[in-house]
């Protein structure tokens, strides 16, 4: 296993812990954790990528790191009743319709080419970043008020819009296999 995904596999190993400290309340550690995460991911792309280390498996651990942690972390702030309970739906049934499609398109033999979508990325980014102003702003005691609010109707819409777009793309690769 090569540095990147070396990487990577620590930053899932850290979920179980992220999650334990944000129920213990820890969140000035819990907020650390998550944006050492966030650096992770920017830090095993690049050394992938400047040191031509990409791997096939790479490219599945990636983004199923992301996904963990961003599924983990939603459930948890969800539980903890930080984050809306229909928007912890809305997002985790976002993520297990895309893994469901993926599987349910292997089983059947349909050979279809999944690519992020702009706002797919877009998408990711408001999960993150309402995850880590959540965070935040319990480890430093702030107050988000509007800013908050803005930010989960920001994720709902693009989560929406993402899950809609994967189900879209899958049907015309589909008709096309």
């Amino acid at each position: 296993m090569n540095i990147p995904n070396s990487i990577t596999l620590a930053r899932i190993l850290s979920v179980p812990l992220i999650v334990w400290l944000i129920l213990r309340e820890e969140m000035l550690i819990a907020f650390g954790f998550f944006v050492l995460g966030g650096l992770s991911d920017a830090l095993d792309g690049l050394i992938a990528k400047q040191f031509n280390l990409t791997t096939r498996l790479g490219k599945y651990l990636d983004p199923l790191a992301d996904k963990i942690l961003l599924v983990a972390i939603y459930i948890t702030l969800g539980i903890k009743q930080d984050i809306p309970s229909w928007l912890v739906i809305l997002v985790v049934s976002r993520d297990l319709l895309i893994v469901g499609g993926i599987i349910f398109s292997f089983l059947m033999g349909i050979r279809i080419a999944i690519h992020p979508v702009r706002i797919s990325k877009i998408n990711t980014f408001s999960q993150i970043f309402l995850a880590a102003l959540i965070l935040g702003a319990a480890a430093f005691k702030l107050e988000l008020g509007l800013l908050q609010t803005v930010s989960v109707y920001i994720v709902a819409i693009t989560t929406i819009l993402s899950g809609y777009s994967y189900v879209r793309g899958w049907i015309s690769e589909a008709h096309h296999s």
